[in-house]
């Protein structure tokens, strides 16, 4: 089995990506190659933030990689929290603390379109391929669900009555970001 190193920290993310993949891939995390950094996110882009990490797993590590940055972009509010997602709140990454200033923003606003968009960077030999995912739907009036993490209690997919945290992992995956995202990137995968 062919091993991958997901560039994450993020313990949720690994566990879907690994969920996602399944056995077609030996995912490595950052903890299995002894890197402890946490690689700084300084670009203005998702694009730009999965690029750093995945380079510098490459550079420093030798491994080939993958990295994503996600965004959960509100049409109201110009497309953010966007790339500062995980930290609109502040920097210590709360989520509870993000969705909750996220649902204070959009208390007095009817438009409530948004999106999840997550970015792939890849780097296998040396050559970086970037791929996304996107689900379309609606920021709720309030957190419903236990499941999932970061906005899924308040992030309904379009087509659906429930939200992201109500769904299975499984179901969840069939449709989210995330899971779009890594379809195009074990197609990708595959190919090689």
């Amino acid at each position: 089995m062919k091993e991958i190193v997901f560039a994450t920290n993020n313990a949720h993310k690994l566990e879907e990506m690994r969920a996602i993949i399944g056995n077609k891939y030996k995912i490595l995390s950052l903890k299995d190659i002894g890197c402890d950094v946490d690689i700084p996110e300084t670009a203005s882009t998702l694009e730009g933030n999965a690029e750093i990490k995945a380079r510098y797993i490459k550079e420093h590590y030798g491994y080939d990689c993958f990295a994503d940055d996600t965004g959960l972009e509100v049409e109201a509010l110009n497309g953010a929290p966007g790339v500062y997602s995980a930290r609109y709140a502040g920097e210590e990454h709360d989520s509870f603390k993000n969705m909750n200033l996220l649902l204070e923003n959009m208390k007095s606003i009817d438009n409530r379109t948004a999106r999840f968009r997550t970015v792939i960077a890849l780097i296998i030999d040396d050559k970086l391929t970037m791929m996304d995912g996107i689900v379309n739907g609606e920021i709720t009036t309030s957190a419903q669900g236990e499941k999932g993490f970061g906005y899924d209690p308040i992030f309904r997919p379009e087509g659906y009555n429930e939200t992201f945290a109500m769904m299975s992992g499984e179901e969840k995956n069939k449709i989210s970001h995330r899971g779009r995202a890594t379809a195009k990137l074990i197609e990708y995968l595959n190919l090689i």
